[in-house]
């Protein structure tokens, strides 16, 4: 959300933010808030007037009377009456007013990076950096859930008729592969100096619209029905939450966080055959990082966070690419994003593994995160990223990992995690 008297001060450049981002329909949101803050200051000033007024007159009423003149003391209490009366209404407009701007403010995106590309959609993003060699081999890479069935690692039809779709029974050494994944995230993430965090699953409505756009919400979050409770998304939310109304020490800076969750989603609009299996899903677990640091710091840990998950796939012998989020793509509280994508040996191209985002000061407004300096109180940035998510991750290392016979290599890192086991073999039926 967009500090408002930057929005009153610099109406153009929002104006024109918006038309980079592609919602023209957000454009005459600008002009009402400036009118609807407009008339707020105005009412306030009002308010506030009266209140002075009150409050002298109201300090004379005593002295009359103890003057004796109690026509002058009751004419006194008939305008405190008013004054009170009217202040009343307008505190109420006010309040009023105070939460048509928040609401207008809330749709209104955050100014982009002034390197984001611009672009209309995804198609238009920008490939930035590729890692390690892209490989086909000469054997045919099955569809992943063919892949898992082989190796008795997943059970679709019996997670169908217990949750129904979108979820699935991990088994036997891919449920292993699957722990020992996050275990080996966990660890990789706590020896880069990041503090580990197993976070609340579950969030309050006030959490909620502080870390993400109505847009997003909808789509995503499944509502706890009769509480003021929502089951996570992705840890960010609650990670980042955990600082809500809080004035953080400049010192103390960076704070940096690493957490494992389950995770859940609806996966509004899912469709097509990689929606299929373990690929979208309604329920999931993930190694997450975040940072909260001063402003200027923000690009430089922007940099370490996306550079984190490539090293990680690197070490599992995963190649992967960066791409920058074009300004159509980007969500409306992100100044800048990066994707990481995973190759694909089956599909012949890279698919999204992780997401890493710089939020700009934009949650911490909402959610009124400061940081205390030698300069006085200012908002905090905040940053997060995918580490590893393993249904898509397993989907990467499956085909990376494969053997000819249908056996997965698993790398000398992954090793100790599962029992010192080199290869998932394929099982008899």
């Amino acid at each position: 959300m967009l500090d408002i008297r930057f929005l009153r001060e610099n109406p153009d450049i929002v104006k024109q933010n918006i038309k980079n981002k592609f919602q023209d329909s957000k454009l005459e949101l600008v002009d009402k808030v400036i009118e609807l803050d407009k008339e707020f200051r105005s009412v306030k000033q009002e308010a506030d007037s009266l209140r002075e007024k009150r409050n002298k007159i109201s300090k004379m009423i005593g002295t009359y009377f103890a003057q004796g003149k109690k026509a002058e003391a009751e004419e006194a209490k008939k305008q405190v009456k008013e004054f009170s009366d009217r202040r009343e209404h307008l505190e109420e407009q006010e309040v009023e007013l105070q939460k048509q701007i928040t609401e207008i403010m809330m749709v209104i995106p955050n100014i982009i990076d002034p390197s984001v590309p611009i672009g209309r959609d995804d198609s238009e993003n920008v490939e930035v950096e590729k890692f390690g060699e892209p490989v086909v081999p000469d054997f045919e890479i099955p569809y992943h859930v063919d892949i898992l069935e082989k190796l008795g690692g997943i059970d679709l039809d019996s997670a169908g008729k217990v949750a129904g779709n979108g979820f699935y029974y991990l088994m036997g050494d891919i449920a292993r592969l699957h722990s020992a994944v996050i275990s080996y995230a966990r660890d990789f993430m706590i020896d880069r100096g990041f503090t580990y965090c197993i976070p609340p699953y579950m969030i309050r409505s006030n959490v909620v619209t502080g870390v993400m756009s109505f847009a997003e919400m909808d789509a995503m979050m499944y509502k706890i029905e009769g509480e003021d409770l929502y089951l996570i998304g992705t840890s960010e939310h609650s990670m980042i939450g955990k600082y809500i109304d809080s004035i953080i020490n400049e010192d103390t800076l960076p704070h940096t966080l690493t957490s494992y969750s389950p995770c859940f989603r609806k996966e509004k609009g899912a469709h097509g055959i990689e929606e299929r299996g373990i690929y979208r899903i309604h329920q999931f677990e993930k190694q997450e990082m975040i940072v909260i640091c001063k402003p200027e710091d923000s690009p430089y840990w922007f940099d370490k966070l996306w550079q984190n998950t490539v090293d990680l796939f690197r070490s599992l012998d995963i190649p992967v690419r960066t791409i920058e989020c074009c300004s159509g793509d980007l969500a409306d509280l992100k100044v800048k994003s990066y994707d990481v994508e995973a190759w694909s040996p089956r599909q012949k191209k890279y698919f999204e593994v992780g997401s890493c985002s710089n939020l700009g000061d934009a949650q911490a407004r909402r959610l009124k995160i400061r940081i205390a300096g030698e300069k006085g109180k200012y908002l905090a940035h905040t940053l997060n990223n995918t580490c590893v998510a393993p249904p898509r991750m397993i989907i990467a290392f499956l085909e990376n990992n494969m053997n000819e016979d249908g056996s997965v290599n698993i790398p000398e890192v992954l090793r100790p995690y599962m029992g010192g086991k080199d290869k998932i073999e394929v099982k008899e039926k």
